[in-house]
């Protein structure tokens, strides 16, 4: 009966004490976890990661067992020459939903343990396969998929608790920065902006917004913009036009087709398509054409425009302004004087009224108001 009653009790606390490992608890030790995440263009970059303090410790960080120099046997796990985690506890991870180039190298989409073997005046920054381990005590540099060399800075302020962020960020690039106490680790990872762009619209025109002309359209005007993949915007802009159930003639998706095809310098194809678009266009997209054929440096083409929509839309504000434009970028002030004029009677608001009065007195010292 004794035992019995033993083995229950030895029991019982056994299962008790197994089932209390499973609870959550907070970070052991004062480290804080942590979770950072940016867009580069399409790409998402994510980094995971444990935050230890300087507590203290100013001066004592960087060459000493808390981050060390090179690689090292730590006296535990498998690795016995082990980079410093990038951070404490688990590994630090870093996720690229893309692929990207990490200074200046490729590096394909997906998760990696993140370490870095420390330097004195330069640092290898390393990205495991391997992406769930405990610290480095696993290491292994069969399972590297990238080593980049890198150049610490100095900061001037110190910083408590280790921190990833990101700097210097353009559409395409930003630097990823480790900081700690007084060191800044950084790396520059690159996305191919344009071409996944592309493949991301490939993709979603399969999907719901393909019923639509206005995303084949959007499409089409995105390699126009960047001055790219000029037949297949082609191919967009006439499924814009005539895909099935979907296809629309309208300004919008004409225009679009005739400025392809004048990149693809078929320019009797895309004059036909203007004509074809001219009648369509509302007031506003007219007025708007026109202004873009006068940055185009081409003043008789969108002094026609205006004319056009002027006669379509006859003495309102939009068009008198726009044959003020149109008359001022041909050259006669006098004319253009007397639209603006016009305009001036008829603005709808403050603002406009401002403008048109500032467009005047342009006018008025013979001056281009475009």
């Amino acid at each position: 009966m004794k035992t019995s009653k033993i083995f229950f009790l030895i029991s019982f606390f056994t299962i008790t004490n197994v089932h209390s490992q499973a609870l959550t608890i907070a970070n052991e030790g004062g480290n804080k976890k942590a979770s950072v995440s940016e867009y580069i263009g399409l790409a998402k970059v994510t980094i995971n990661y444990n935050r230890p303090g300087v507590k203290g410790r100013e001066w004592k960080i960087w060459g000493t067992p808390v981050a060390h120099y090179g690689l090292q046997d730590l006296g535990f796990g498998t690795s016995t020459a082990s980079p410093w985690r990038a951070g404490a506890n688990e590994n630090t991870t870093i996720t690229f939903s893309e692929n990207v180039k990490v200074e200046d190298n490729d590096l394909v989409a997906g998760t990696y343990g993140f370490h870095i073997i420390l330097g004195a005046s330069e640092d290898i920054l390393i990205f495991s396969k391997r992406a769930n381990s405990w610290g480095s005590f696993y290491y292994d540099p069969a399972e590297d998929a990238l080593r980049v060399t890198v150049k610490h800075q100095n900061l001037e302020q110190s910083v408590e608790w280790l921190t990833f962020e990101f700097l210097d960020q353009t559409q395409n690039s930003a630097t990823i920065a480790l900081k700690w106490e007084k060191r800044m680790i950084p790396f520059k990872v690159v996305v191919d902006v344009q071409k996944l762009q592309l493949a991301s619209f490939k993709s979603e025109l399969k999907t719901k917004p393909g019923f639509t002309w206005q995303a084949f359209q959007q499409a089409a005007q995105y390699c126009l913009d960047n001055n790219i993949a000029t037949e297949q915007a082609l191919e967009w802009a006439d499924m814009a036009i005539n895909a099935r159930f979907v296809g629309q003639k309208n300004f919008q998706t004409l225009s679009t087709k005739a400025e392809v095809l004048e990149k693809l310098q078929r320019n009797d194809g895309a004059k036909k398509l203007r004509e074809e678009a001219l009648p369509l266009g509302t007031i506003f997209e007219l007025h708007q054409y026109a202004r873009t054929l006068i940055t185009a440096k081409k003043p008789k083409e969108a002094l026609d425009v205006f004319l056009l929509n002027s006669k379509k839309n006859p003495d309102v504000f939009t068009t008198n302004v726009g044959l003020g434009r149109g008359y001022s970028a041909n050259g006669d002030y006098k004319k253009a004087l007397s639209y603006m004029k016009k305009a001036l009677q008829q603005a709808p608001d403050e603002l406009n009224e401002t403008n048109v009065r500032n467009l005047i007195k342009k006018l008025e010292s013979n001056t281009d108001v475009n």
